[in-house]
């Protein structure tokens, strides 16, 4: 299935949302991520939303966000062909300062939706830059989501809060009719980065509240998650009865893919480190030694895979949880 637009976006999550279930959304940066989601997705026969924010297309450029863009982009409508599902991409977490890039990104057509986060400046200039952001898009076939309230902890460099502020419903109505966004990233007591389930302070009730205040106005869109690597497994069942289709995941990934390869190296560090005593000549390669490492342990190829399969397994945990399984639009 080709990468798909924006439109194809909206009518799977209105069909998530008309039918009580969600999407996990997927951070990646690099390809061990992206490979393990989608096999995960296509092993449960459920679409895919693909997540890209500014750092990890810089890291995909070498430090240039255009060309990681690009390169990520293209990487991701080439290898989505192997598959049958639909697979989508949003670009997470795009700033105020990234105008130009977002207004390349739009102009290429490299995203299915965009997610302008405007949360920290106030709510009429919240409105102002999500509006501009949905005037871009318009007739582009890319979504826009924008986000009310603040979540608190860190995603990345740049997107950090030291405190979170709930989402106010009534508020929740005025910024979708003022700003004419398809999707809406409400706070709910998710914190990004690394956070106990136990202690989260969820607010399902919140989330009730947004979702019939939005379809009281006639003005439903479907809500969005940020910061959920720390909930439970019931708290993730709990907050999709409430109308939230998209639920992101970033950290968990992270520490699988570190907590694989740390694993793996300790496993094998008797085949990769000198033992004591040896020299630990790496410009020379050891040849002064009459030790030296296996080259079928330190193939980078081979943590690889297994990190590639370990997120494979943890995704499919987590489409489980928001019940996507077997619910794919193209099969």
């Amino acid at each position: 299935m080709p990468f798909l637009s924006g439109n194809e976006l909206e009518k799977v999550c209105k069909k998530a949302k008309r039918e009580g279930y969600g999407f996990i959304a997927s951070n990646i940066a690099e390809p061990n991520v992206l490979i393990g989601v989608l096999e995960a997705s296509k092993n449960k026969k459920s679409d895919l939303i693909l997540q890209l924010s500014t750092g990890a297309a810089k890291f995909a450029g070498g430090e240039d966000l255009i060309t990681g863009l690009r390169v990520v982009t293209k990487y991701i409508q080439i290898l989505a062909k192997k598959y049958d599902i639909g697979v989508f991409l949003n670009l997470d977490h795009w700033k105020k300062k990234d105008m130009d890039f977002i207004k390349m990104a739009i102009e290429e057509k490299l995203a299915s939706s965009i997610m302008i986060d405007a949360s920290k400046e106030s709510f009429d200039e919240n409105v102002r830059i999500t509006h501009e952001v949905v005037k871009m898009a318009e007739g582009k076939g890319i979504l826009i989501e924008g986000e009310l309230g603040k979540i608190k902890g860190v995603e990345e460099k740049g997107t950090a809060s030291a405190e979170a502020f709930y989402t106010n419903p009534d508020e929740a109505v005025e910024f979708v009719e003022k700003t004419g966004l398809d999707l809406l990233a409400v706070s709910i007591g998710t914190q990004h980065g690394v956070s106990k389930g136990k202690n989260i302070k969820l607010r399902t009730d919140l989330a009730q509240k947004i979702n019939n205040a939005l379809i009281d106005a006639g003005k439903e869109v479907p809500l969005v998650l940020h910061g959920s690597s720390g909930l439970t497994e019931k708290q993730v069942k709990e907050i999709i009865k409430y109308g939230i289709c998209k639920v992101n995941k970033d950290t968990r990934y992270q520490y699988e893919y570190a907590r694989t390869s740390l694993d793996y190296y300790f496993e094998h560090k008797d085949s990769i480190l000198p033992p004591k005593g040896e020299p630990d000549n790496r410009d020379g390669f050891f040849s002064d030694s009459k030790w030296s490492p296996v080259k079928a342990d330190f193939d980078p190829r081979v943590v690889s895979k297994l990190i590639r399969k370990q997120v494979e397994k943890t995704a499919e945990k987590l489409i489980d949880q928001v019940g996507s399984a077997g619910k794919s639009l193209y099969l």
